[in-house]
């Protein structure tokens, strides 16, 4: 029997998925912001004087940049538990995957681009008499936080295309809900369809919106 494509079915299942559109905003931006707080604090602990503090921070990026996604939602939602004994919500188990995942590639864009900031920087910050974290906190970082935005704007469009792979332990984001969806129905080209365009949407909109918000910094800094 010939495949006949139904436009219909892509109307229907659009709000039937808005519930794991939700979700799925809800995994990232959560994810993201505890993502950061790790990212800034072991980009910062990566080029420290500590050797521990250096290599203990190495291990975690090299770790975690060196495993796929996938396998450290299992571990933690599967595995952890079953040596623990401690039980992990779905949708926590989500969040603390996103936030170590995206932790370890923040922390080398934060160590880029406080590395990116010239030297003769901190060097004047040193001389009027601020100490070295004063000179990190009022003249290298606003510096490197401009430098950040787009990797970060790039890391956040990754970070919400990763939601799908917590389908594997069970988070009801966007692509589960397509997959129940499918189950009933069985109109998986069109469903999936219409899932590829909201992730489009979704990206579009957020790399529209962080052009913007470069273009109104450079243009700040030119007056």
């Amino acid at each position: 029997m010939a495949f006949q494509f139904k436009s219909d079915v892509m109307w229907e299942t659009l709000p039937l998925l808005t519930e794991g559109i939700e979700l799925t905003i809800y995994l990232t931006v959560v994810g993201l912001i505890f993502g950061f707080i790790i990212g800034v604090t072991t980009g910062i602990a990566r080029i420290s004087r500590n050797p521990v503090l250096r290599y203990t921070s190495l291990a975690y990026i090299e770790i975690i940049r060196g495993t796929p996604m996938v396998v450290q939602a299992l571990f933690l939602y599967f595995g952890l538990p079953l040596a623990t004994g401690m039980r992990i919500a779905p949708v926590t188990a989500g969040i603390i995957t996103i936030a170590v995942n995206s932790g370890a590639y923040i922390a080398e864009i934060v160590r880029g681009a406080i590395e990116s900031v010239d030297v003769g920087q901190s060097e004047a910050g040193r001389s009027i008499g601020l100490t070295r974290m004063q000179t990190m906190l009022y003249v290298i970082w606003p510096q490197a936080f401009k430098r950040m935005i787009p990797p970060l704007g790039n890391q956040f469009i990754i970070s919400l295309k990763d939601t799908s792979l917590l389908t594997v332990i069970g988070v009801a984001e966007l692509t589960r809900q397509g997959q129940e969806i499918v189950a009933v129905n069985f109109r998986s080209f069109e469903v999936y369809l219409t899932i590829a365009v909201v992730y489009l949407c979704m990206t579009m909109s957020i790399a529209k919106a962080l052009r913007m918000y470069e273009r109104k910094l450079f243009n700040r800094s030119r007056r």
